[in-house]
């Protein structure tokens, strides 16, 4: 497996750290890491709330980047709530087409750790915007 697969994974778990934030906020639970364009590792966590205002680790992280002044992702991994890697929900893989509709299906995603797999965008959202 790839060496930056790894790095995301360890950015990831270190980062994920359940708990609860308020009697109406849990976080941590689910944590992410993407790599950007050029290179850099930027991590999130899931905010979930007793109303619609959460957000998902993998855009959480991708937020991270956007702060940090870059727009193009390459990689994703998420770590679920069992500790184990996940695709990402419709709502964040939406965000990702939208973020970059010219190139989203080339961003690779971690689904399954263990056995390194690895599917494209393009793979898990073939047909956006029809």
């Amino acid at each position: 497996m790839d060496e930056v697969w790894k790095r995301m994974y360890d950015a990831a778990v270190s980062v994920r750290s359940p708990r609860t934030v308020s009697e109406k906020i849990y976080a941590g639970s689910v944590a992410a890491a993407v790599e950007s364009a050029s290179g850099k590792i930027y991590v999130g966590v899931c905010v979930d709330t007793a109303c619609t205002l959460g957000i998902c680790a993998e855009r959480n992280a991708i937020f991270n980047m956007i702060t940090n002044g870059e727009n193009e992702i390459r990689r994703v991994i998420a770590i679920m709530s069992d500790g184990k890697t996940g695709a990402p929900c419709g709502a964040c893989r939406e965000f990702m087409t939208q973020l970059m509709p010219d190139n989203y299906r080339d961003v690779e995603i971690m689904t399954d750790y263990e056995s390194g797999t690895v599917k494209t965008l393009g793979e898990l959202t073939p047909d956006w915007w029809i």
